[in-house]
């Protein structure tokens, strides 16, 4: 089916779009946290869609984003296929060095059933996960691994992150509502559709871009694409539910072209109400039984949200941003004068992180930038990070006009 004429009312949706006061922090919180964790959760591919377009009533941009905020599915479950390519490159046993030692690994005092640190695997790779939902209090999510499995389970005050392969167990409790997962990895279509519709402002084109089958329903696709030039965004594809307004697939790909960077989708979904036993969760004889309040670097001093982990790392500084729209740039002090890490463990790391990045001058000085296929983040030998879903000249431009 040939592509419907819609609006390109992209003002009108930021403006009826129930989160778009925040747009802008949850933009630049990606780009941030990707240079301090790497994993900060941007990050799914290719789900299978059916052949066959259905013919469907149309329907413009507008009403389909009204459709989208308007959703409430509240009970469901299904298989994810989730793929991510950012371009990283292997880093061996280097992460798993730096997980131990930050206490959030199989080793050391941490648990490798903390769902912080589990969930950061689906920064890169394919996965499959299986997701129930039964209301706001009562969701699970399992990563299926080769012989093993994880489990997050949410079932009213108690949260349990339960890993198969190590036998052991996460414990948390007094957890909120289920709409207020913010803090929480995306990891469904609707997660990752979330946070791009608040990127929807006027450099923003929104259209809709025919129809499509996924996991056996039929979707409108809705069409994403940036309309200024500079960025390493080049479109976001979210297949909605014609239905129900749930978001059944994502694709993000990037303005380089080749292989979405990221992208998400249902093979298979039933909007059922799943059995109750789904939920529940005693752990198993003989299992490593990890309290939250009994874990290193314990929540509290954990920032739930993406702007508050933004916050936290510009330190004293404080957080800025340069530009407008996609090509946006946030940038901080970190106070460290003199680059890259140095010293006698900091050296090796220094010389390592230096391999992977490339060296840069202009305006603002010397330093070096690390590329995704996604973001690119300069940090300077006087300490500044400049990071962004923009290309390197861009992120340098930015610099050299912030100085």
């Amino acid at each position: 089916m040939a592509p419907y004429e819609s609006d390109d009312a992209v003002g009108a949706a930021h403006d009826e779009h129930p989160r778009s006061g925040r747009r802008k922090a949850a933009r630049y919180a990606v780009p941030v946290a990707v240079v301090g964790v790497a994993a900060a959760t941007i990050g799914l591919v290719p789900a299978l869609a059916d052949s066959g377009d259905p013919d469907l009533p149309k329907i413009s941009a507008q009403q389909l984003i009204e459709k989208i905020a308007a959703s409430d599915v509240q009970r469901l479950s299904g298989t994810v296929k989730i793929s991510t390519d950012l371009g990283l490159p292997d880093l061996g046993g280097l992460e798993d060095g730096l997980m131990s030692g930050s206490g959030r690994g199989g080793s050391g005092d941490g648990s490798s059933a903390d769902p912080q640190a589990k969930l950061t695997e689906l920064v890169s790779g394919t996965h499959t996960l299986r997701v129930a939902a039964d209301g706001p209090d009562r969701q699970k999510l399992s990563l299926l691994e080769s012989g093993a499995e994880y489990s997050l389970i949410h079932n009213g005050k108690d949260v349990w992150g339960y890993d198969s392969k190590s036998n052991e167990v996460y414990h948390s409790t007094g957890a909120g509502s289920g709409k207020d997962r913010e803090g929480e990895p995306p990891a469904t279509p609707k997660d990752f559709a979330d946070q791009a519709l608040k990127s929807v402002d006027d450099t923003t084109s929104v259209t809709v871009d025919g129809t499509a089958q996924v996991a056996g329903r039929d979707a409108y696709k809705l069409l994403i694409r940036p309309k200024q030039s500079g960025t390493t965004v080049g479109a976001i594809s979210i297949a909605v539910d014609a239905k129900t307004g749930m978001p059944l697939k994502f694709t993000l790909t990037p303005s380089s072209g080749g292989a979405a960077v990221l992208d998400a989708g249902f093979t298979q979904v039933s909007f059922a109400r799943p059995t109750a036993s789904t939920f529940d969760f005693t752990p198993p004889k003989g299992a490593k039984v990890t309290e939250e309040k009994d874990a290193p670097g314990a929540r509290e001093h954990t920032p739930k949200h993406g702007e508050d982990f933004a916050g936290g790392l510009a330190g004293k500084d404080g957080l800025k941003v340069l530009g407008k729209g996609w090509t946006s740039v946030a940038t901080f002090d970190t106070g460290a004068k003199g680059g890259l890490p140095t010293g006698s463990q900091g050296g090796d790391l220094g010389g390592f992180l230096g391999s992977l990045g490339d060296p840069v001058s202009g305006k603002f000085g010397k330093g070096t930038v690390f590329s995704t296929r996604l973001v690119n983040a300069l940090i300077t030998d006087d300490g500044k990070v400049y990071a962004g879903t923009v290309t390197k000249e861009a992120l340098v431009k930015a610099a050299d006009a912030g100085k």
